[in-house]
């Protein structure tokens, strides 16, 4: 079973890999072509409020609510009853996304104003309507999106888990063609990355067709009411706070920061850029199997494997994650610079980038604990209890960030969000150990300890072998990428030539 496991996360991790790295271009294009200033600050705010409410609408609360419901009817009923509830929800879903995205492209400036209070009353009111102009374009991707992650996880629950996670490639590629070429030929070049992002949602959405075809599980409208509507609706609205709290706080990151300096938007932007690029192969992937894993263990009524699977889950959780956020602390400047110091982006950016990204980093094991442990009620239909947990998240956090911005700015916004995070992830342990779902063990306390101090001989490399800040700022690009790839590949090879020393071995897991 832990082979199944580790193979289905592998799958994910290995496409997720390609459609992250590629997004690192996307984000290299973007700075390069436009920096971080007034402009980007307005694309990113236009940019990321439909990509927050896909987190919610999309793999976020609908996906963790619509997967075990799923997943229960396939193991429990005909297969026509299985498409019947295909069928049902994705009708329902539909309508909903298209009454919210035709409302939102009516009343884009007073979403704008929403969340970016402070573009309204500045005195220059420019970047104000530019992010309402851009939202209105933006805005429709949540349509697309949220259909392709309902597509997605019809493919996750029947083991399809490559296509899902390869898709996001085509909205990277979309924006980085539209970067370079669109923004020829706009009066207002920016502009070209809104239109990017809406052709991106189109061809993702596209894509899952052939493959959703070829299990016979497409989606058809369908009238009249099904009861796992209703089961979606009670487990899905508690959900939307649940799971989705580290997104909020995001966008509670956002807000804040648009009433700081000018480019604060665009530094906390580029930093959790990079903190996604590990929390998705490590806790995205093993969340998304898990998620399914899990609720098949439950319809099965298979207790053991479901402890079984949550605790293997943690385990990989804990070996790759840690090392990433030493790596991801250490190496802040030295990645900002290598990625995105380029034309347009000054060194000044790329250090206050950097910043923000040691206070995100700090956090990347809070982030992976949660999206490893969220699912453990989800697929047992309890949507209540990650509600109350990211609720007190979610409410200590916007404290923390009022109080932390004063001090620290920018990045005290990033500093209050992995807090909330370690927060959340203590809670929902609480929560599991309460209800006797799931406790540490003595292997998995052995296995955090043997880790940490791999990471810390790792850690200790790094510190003495890596070059100074100095290096990277007047090196070529390539000078650049040759030596913190460097680094990086000695650090992994040094970390788990620690593991081996420590007889920590996978199969032994």
């Amino acid at each position: 079973m832990n082979q199944a496991f580790l193979k289905s996360s592998g799958v994910v991790t290995v496409m997720t890999f390609a459609s992250r790295i590629l997004g690192l271009v996307r984000d290299y294009f973007i700075a390069r072509y436009f920096g971080a200033n007034g402009l980007t600050d307005a694309f990113f705010v236009a940019f990321r409020i439909p990509n927050f409410l896909r987190r919610l609408f999309g793999e976020g609360a609908f996906s963790q609510a619509f997967v075990p419901i799923l997943a229960d009817a396939k193991a429990n009923s005909n297969e026509s009853e299985v498409q019947n509830v295909i069928n049902h929800i994705g009708t329902k879903f539909l309508t909903i996304l298209i009454i919210i995205t035709v409302l939102a492209v009516i009343i884009a400036p007073l979403i704008i104003f929403m969340f970016a209070w402070d573009f309204y009353f500045a005195a220059d009111q420019s970047k104000f309507y530019l992010a309402a102009d851009m939202l209105r374009i933006t805005f429709p991707y949540l349509l697309l999106i949220s259909l392709t992650a309902f597509s997605g996880a019809i493919l996750n629950t029947f083991d399809k888990f490559a296509v899902p996670a390869f898709t996001p490639v085509l909205l990277n590629i979309s924006m980085i063609l539209s970067a370079i070429y669109l923004s020829k030929y706009l009066a207002v070049p920016i502009m070209a990355l809104a239109w990017g992002v809406l052709i991106g949602g189109v061809a993702q959405l596209l894509f899952q067709i052939p493959f959703l075809l070829k299990i016979k599980k497409m989606p058809r409208l369908v009238s009249g009411q099904h009861p796992c509507v209703k089961t979606l609706k009670k487990r899905m609205l508690p959900a939307l706070f649940g799971v989705s709290v580290s997104q909020i706080n995001l966008l509670i990151d956002t807000m804040i920061a648009t009433t700081l300096v000018s480019g604060s938007v665009s530094w906390l932007y580029y930093s959790d850029r990079l903190l996604e690029l590990p929390l998705a192969l490590v806790g995205i992937a093993l969340a998304t199997v898990a998620l399914a894993k899990l609720s098949t263990h439950f319809a099965n009524q298979d207790a053991k494997k479901f402890t079984i699977t949550l605790e293997y889950a943690l385990k990989i959780g804990l070996l790759l994650g840690i090392p990433a956020c030493v790596g991801l602390i250490l190496l802040s400047q030295p990645l900002i610079i290598t990625l995105f110091q380029y034309n347009e982006f000054s060194p000044f950016a790329a250090q206050q980038s950097a910043l923000s990204l040691m206070a995100y980093g700090s956090g990347l094991m809070a982030f992976i604990a949660v999206k490893v442990l969220a699912p453990a009620f989800l697929a047992r239909g309890d949507t209540k209890t990650p509600v109350k947990v990211g609720v007190v998240a979610m409410v200590s956090n916007i404290f923390l960030n009022i109080i932390l911005a004063y001090y620290f700015s920018h990045v005290g916004l990033a500093a209050a969000t992995a807090i909330s995070a370690f927060l959340n992830a203590f809670l929902l342990y609480y929560y599991l150990k309460k209800q006797a779902i799931f406790s540490i063990s003595t292997d998995l306390i052995k296995l955090f300890l043997k880790v940490l101090l791999a990471s810390f001989i790792m850690g200790v490399f790094i510190v003495n072998f890596a070059d100074n800040v100095n290096f990277y700022l007047e090196a070529s690009a390539w000078m650049r990428i040759f030596s913190i790839a460097e680094v990086i590949i000695l650090a992994v090879i040094i970390y788990f030539i620690c593991l081996k020393l420590l007889n920590i071995r996978m199969k032994k897991l």
